[in-house]
């Protein structure tokens, strides 16, 4: 076990033979981390969770030697020494004299100030800033370590245990921090994708793509001062460190896009392509950051455990580690190309709750042709204009033109996101024809999405609506009847492109369910 005075006495100034004139102590679920002054000391936790073990002395010796091995490929000016932390025969700790009781990874406080993160926090980033990072990764990769041994363990074997491995140790965290339909969607996607996938997987290991890479690439990892330094890699487990080059790619991408940085991940995985020549990686890259998400998820919910923390804390890891959950089933539900989903169906039946559940999971933009008509009519959203069916603001030839100019902003948001949601009735086959086919002229994919409910529900839904006036939509129950007559049958759209959902169902349990469908392979 941690010597039980160790963080005492490493939080006083007077431990140093420096004299800092404070310590600061930042904890992370394997490590307590002490700034003292210009110097960094890093003493591992005496935890075993199954991918890493230091329970013993002997144990956290080796890995802060591997620490400082492997981190002075990226960061040789960081990182300088490990200490031994001894005690007297007073009982006193000190660095370097006494009975080795543990043992620091020392390293140069880097500056705060030119960490990625803070300065992507700060604007003073642009996105093409992002190039010289990824020169750096890419020859880092380019001279790391490959072929034999790294290749058997980064294989597709592997990958597979990784994820087993993921599943079983979040397993109890289910209802906690990730619920029970995501796991489940999750685990199926991942066994899915290793089976279809197995041919490229093998590419990779034959191309030796598979290095002795970082393993940890992310912005709080990477520091913009005299130079680039990257530094705090894996050390505890080699199979997260032989890993393919698109992982690591990946994981750099998946932190951007979690911090709210899209465009700057865009830019790093285009500029380490070009740069490494690495064309397939784009095909693995959504894969990757969905592992990495998940890994993410999977390591915030350990502070759950640790006792070490307070009650916010613990709230507080609870609600990041979902966000990361949240992340990883964004990137398993994105489909492989850009695709334009239809949510149609009649009035009341849950089409903008559907749409809205749908996409934060997919990274898509909703189109809503009720938007778009008062838009293009110059009416307030707020507005209600209560026509009679076929009349006035929805007369045929109004509806004609908000399907027409909605499909044209869908299209222009296709260029720039992976999925775009089309949220109104489409009625008409024309309508619905027209739209599949102008994403097939787009290079992208269409599916639809119709809602159907029990009529009940709706006339209270549309009640209630009515009552409350707060939803952009002006319609009605008294003229539903005349909708369902006027509605043609969507039987026109292949079987394998489309999807009936009941609304009356938990919106989240829809919204998976088409998930399911759209990451199924055509």
């Amino acid at each position: 076990m941690t010597h039980p005075r160790l963080v005492e006495a490493m939080s006083r100034p007077d431990f140093y033979p420096h004299r800092p004139a404070s310590v600061e102590l930042v904890q992370t679920h394997i490590s307590f981390v002490f700034i003292a002054g210009d110097r960094v000391y890093k003493v591992k936790k005496a935890v075993d969770f199954g991918f890493l073990d230091f329970t013993t002395l002997e144990k956290r010796k080796h890995y802060c030697g591997e620490e400082l091995r492997l981190n002075r490929r990226l960061a040789p000016e960081a990182y300088l020494e490990v200490a031994e932390i001894g005690e007297d025969e007073s009982g006193e700790l000190r660095l370097g004299t006494g009975r080795a009781v543990d043992y620091a990874v020392v390293m140069t406080k880097l500056p705060l100030e030119r960490m990625l993160k803070r300065l992507l926090a700060e604007g003073k980033v642009p996105p093409e800033a992002m190039d010289a990072v990824a020169a750096k990764v890419a020859a880092f990769h380019a001279a790391a370590e490959t072929g034999g041994r790294i290749d058997r363990i980064g294989g597709i074997d592997t990958i597979r245990f990784n994820h087993d491995e993921n599943f079983e140790q979040t397993a109890k965290y289910i209802g906690v921090t990730i619920a029970r339909d995501r796991y489940d969607f999750l685990k199926d996607w991942v066994r899915r994708f290793l089976e279809r996938e197995r041919a490229l997987f093998e590419k990779r290991v034959a191309e030796h793509r598979i290095r002795d890479c970082h393993g940890d690439l992310h912005a709080e990892h990477i520091c913009l001062a005299d130079g680039i330094v990257i530094f705090d890699c894996i050390e505890f487990n080699e199979r997260f460190r032989f890993a393919d080059v698109a992982a690591e790619v990946a994981f750099l991408a998946m932190d951007l896009d979690y911090n709210g940085y899209p465009g700057h991940a865009r830019a790093f995985v285009d500029a380490y392509v070009r740069h490494s020549g690495d064309g397939d990686l784009r095909r693995l890259l959504d894969f990757y950051r969905c592992y990495y998400a998940y890994v993410r998820g999977k390591v915030t919910s350990f502070r759950l455990d640790d006792p070490h923390i307070g009650a916010s804390d613990r709230e507080a890891a609870a609600r990041t580690a979902a966000r990361y959950f949240d992340l990883a089933l964004s990137y398993a539900a994105r489909p492989a190309k850009k695709t334009l989903i239809l949510v149609a169906g009649l009035m009341g039946t849950g089409k903008s709750v559907l749409a809205r559940a749908l996409a934060p999971l997919l990274g898509a933009e909703i189109v809503q042709t009720d938007a778009v008509r008062k838009d293009m009519l110059r009416i307030p959203a707020t507005e209600h204009r209560y026509e009679g069916f076929g009349e006035g603001i929805y007369s045929d030839e109004v509806s004609r033109r908000t399907y027409a100019r909605a499909l044209e902003i869908a299209l222009e948001k296709l260029d720039t996101a992976g999925a775009v949601i089309l949220d109104g009735s489409y009625r008409s086959r024309g309508e619905r024809s027209r739209a599949f086919e102008a994403a097939r002229r787009a290079g992208a994919g269409a599916f639809l999405v119709e809602c159907t409910c029990p009529e009940a529900i709706v006339e209270a839904r549309l009640r209630e609506r009515e009552s409350d006036g707060r939803d952009i939509s002006d319609g009605r129950w008294e003229i539903f009847q005349a909708q369902k007559r006027d509605f043609e049958t969507i039987d026109e759209i292949p079987r394998g492109s489309r999807l009936v959902v009941d609304t009356s169902l938990d919106p989240g349990r829809n919204a998976l369910a088409v998930l399911r469908r759209l990451s199924e392979p055509g």
